[in-house]
């Protein structure tokens, strides 16, 4: 339970690295989506960082 918790908190962290991009203008929509995409995949979680069953 302690490692989903972990998991989803450096999820978070990593997509609101990206959100920052984005919001600045650092990266387009497509870039964002195509890296959100790939985080979520080789995570294993959802797009809210909650893990896929």
């Amino acid at each position: 339970m302690e490692d989903d918790k972990r998991k989803k908190e450096l999820f978070l962290s990593q997509k609101k690295l990206l959100d920052t991009f984005l919001s600045t203008g650092a990266i387009t929509e497509e870039q964002y989506e195509k890296s959100l995409s790939g985080l979520c995949t080789k995570m294993g979680v959802d797009r809210e960082g909650n893990g896929k069953k």
